[in-house]
């Protein structure tokens, strides 16, 4: 029976007045990340393509059967740097938001929908194909490697940090400053056009309605050059507002983050002194803040780049009230990771990229050893 209903399903292109309620109502059934830890649940506030429409192109696929709508999955398109060399770009197409209804899982109706989202890379020249899951997300990974030939290819940490009502301290001997656009394109491609996946169309990334932008930090006293020379020691950030796309919320937690959720917020009402830390209420929908294009250099970097991840969370508790946590992804071995205030308790260490070659000579690419960095597009989280 289960071989037959899978013959049966029909995939075709998303219709947004026919498909939109019922891809959220799927979206709503279908859960987000390992079962021992959280269930995560994304609410598209009515418009289900809403993690794709702003590259530069995308598409979505439902899988459709007896009038009910079983899966969906979601690729979008971009050109960007391979190999560690700004010119050595490539044609790259992601795959994100597989679900498939509880029910029909196991029939076949996942694979189709990837197989027919390659197809649709293929006719646009696609070069590569890659998705990113969590290391541990077993049926996920079995899909894709085992029955889909892709590869496992790097392992990025996805840090989150949660947003306070207490302002973070920051020190008087740094300076932060809010850079213009057009500097901030001109200090990416200078410094960070050989990180991989780095995307050529930065520009439309910064200039995007959801970068609020781009700041940088150095020691009080030293100054940017308006011909590109930069301080002994600085560090680069941009901030995207994931939130105006969409909203999270969590649905089951480990009983020991609830009980330190309720505790610290007892301790915070009695004695606010304290300042300490806890938990937002993640159990109604909230949006964050995606923090990309982290860049450092010099003896006192690593000091700089924890002052604007903290300047960061303070623009988020003053300016949105929404905003619940700061996330950021990074290679899994750049030491950046050790800088960038989180917790581990809502971080995944381990998440996993794989990648796939849609044509013979860009078969290398999976076989090169990671390189220091990773350029994690904020349009695709």
């Amino acid at each position: 029976m289960g071989f037959e209903e899978e013959e049966e399903a029909i995939i075709r292109s998303y219709d947004g007045e026919a498909d939109r309620a019922r891809v959220e109502d799927l979206e709503r059934r279908c859960e987000v990340g390992p079962a021992e830890r959280v269930y995560l649940f994304t609410d598209t506030m009515g418009d289900p393509i809403c993690r794709i429409r702003n590259s530069p192109m995308y598409k979505m696929l439902v899988a459709e059967l007896d009038r009910e709508l079983i899966g969906v999955i979601q690729g979008s398109i971009k050109v960007v740097t391979v190999h560690g060399r700004p010119r050595d770009l490539a044609r790259v197409g992601y795959i994100l938001g597989l679900r498939v209804a509880p029910i029909h899982r196991r029939k076949g109706i996942g694979s189709r929908l990837v197989r027919r989202l390659e197809e649709w890379f293929i006719a646009k020249d696609v070069d590569l194909a890659y998705m990113a899951t969590e290391k541990s997300n077993d049926a996920s990974v079995n899909l894709f490697v085992d029955k889909l030939g892709y590869m496992k290819f790097r392992t990025p940490a996805i840090l989150v940090n949660p947003v306070h009502c207490h302002p973070f301290h920051i020190a008087s001997n740094v300076e932060i400053e809010k850079i213009k656009v057009e500097e901030a394109e001109f200090l990416y491609r200078k410094f960070m056009a050989s990180m991989e996946f780095f995307p050529n169309d930065i520009h439309k990334v910064l200039r995007n309605k959801l970068s609020l932008g781009t700041w940088v930090a150095y020691p009080r006293g030293e100054s940017f050059g308006c011909d590109g020379q930069v301080p002994s020691s600085w560090a680069m950030l941009s901030v995207w507002n994931s939130g105006e796309l969409f909203k999270l919320r969590v649905e089951k937690a480990p009983l020991s983050c609830l009980l330190y959720t309720k505790s610290s917020r007892l301790m915070d009402k009695f004695f606010p002194c304290f300042k300490l830390p806890y938990l937002p209420d993640f159990f109604h929908p909230f949006g964050f803040y995606f923090m990309y294009g982290l860049h450092r250099d010099g003896p006192l970097s690593g000091k700089l780049v924890r002052r604007l991840c903290k300047f960061v969370h303070n623009m988020a508790a003053k300016a949105n009230k929404d905003c619940k946590i700061i996330v950021t992804e990074v290679a899994g071995h750049d030491t950046l990771r050790h800088h960038i205030p989180h917790w581990k308790l809502l971080s995944c260490l381990e998440d996993l990229w794989c990648i796939k070659a849609l044509k013979n000579e860009a078969h290398e690419l999976t076989k090169t050893p990671p390189q220091r960095a990773l350029f994690v597009d904020p349009r695709e989280v």
